[in-house]
């Protein structure tokens, strides 16, 4: 199922982020790492929050007798690019270009950051232009 683009909050981006590296987890395991950060949510709580998830395609559910195991739909990859790609869309009538130049005017990076990047756009130069969506 592909995401909808509905916006996630921060508490579901939280649970989102325990599954992430989980990779999966019942609602009482995925508590219990919440717990340990310092979030005393109740067991439906985080239940309810799962569900959210679930119903905007970020996370699926495997239902086996009592126990539903769930695990992420969505890369961390996956949903930063897609959040990325609405801000950029948000604040720049979907120049990305304009979002990349004001993520890193001002930031210092190592000299492997930089070595990256460098590598990133050696290859962008080499593929042939996408069409925008």
């Amino acid at each position: 199922m592909e995401p909808k683009n509905q916006p996630v909050s921060e508490a579901e981006l939280a649970v989102l982020k325990v599954l992430w590296e989980l990779c999966r987890g019942t609602v009482r395991e995925v508590r219990d790492i919440l717990l340990s950060q310092g979030r005393d949510w109740a067991y439906t709580t985080v239940q309810t929050l799962l569900n959210r998830l679930e119903a905007k395609g970020h996370v699926r559910v495997e239902r086996s007798g009592s126990v539903n195991i769930y695990r992420p739909a969505v890369s961390r990859e996956q949903f930063a690019q897609q959040r990325l790609s609405n801000l950029a869309e948000e604040l720049y009538e979907g120049a990305a270009s304009s979002l990349v130049l004001a993520l890193v005017e001002g930031t210092r990076f190592t000299a492997a950051e930089l070595e990256q990047f460098r590598k990133l756009l050696d290859q962008l130069e080499q593929e042939p232009p996408r069409r925008k969506k």
